[in-house]
C-alpha cells in the first residue's frame, strides 16, 4: 500500500509566515479526524511561498483529513493566502 501526501501552497508575507509556524508548532498533536503520519514545512521567505506536506498511510486517511484542512483557512486579514492544493502518491523515496 502506498503513502500518499497533501502539499498546500500559500502566499505570505514575514508575519504571515511566523504565524503559520507558530501555530503548526505548539498545536498539542493533529487536529482530529487527521490520521497523518507526518508534516513537512518549507518556506521561500525571500518569494513570499509555503509548501505544508501532509503524510498519509493511505489514500482513505488522506481523503479523510481533506474536510478537516478545508475548514482550517487562513483569515483573510492573517497576510497568508492558500493558493494550491495538491496530492500525490509516493511512488518511490529512499536516503541519500
Amino acid at each position: 500500500m502506498s503513502d500518499y501526501t497533501r502539499v498546500v501552497t500559500f502566499e505570505a508575507d514575514q508575519a504571515g509566515i511566523d504565524a503559520m509556524l507558530n501555530a503548526i508548532s505548539s498545536a498539542a498533536g493533529r487536529p482530529e479526524g487527521v490520521n497523518a503520519k507526518r508534516i513537512t514545512v518549507l518556506a521561500d521567505r525571500a518569494g513570499g511561498k509555503v509548501l505544508i506536506s501532509i503524510r498519509f498511510g493511505s489514500e482513505e486517511d488522506l481523503e479523510k483529513a481533506a474536510a478537516v484542512f478545508e475548514a482550517m483557512s487562513p483569515p483573510s486579514d492573517s497576510g497568508v493566502k492558500r493558493v494550491a492544493v495538491d496530492v500525490y502518491e509516493i511512488v518511490f523515496e529512499r536516503d541519500a
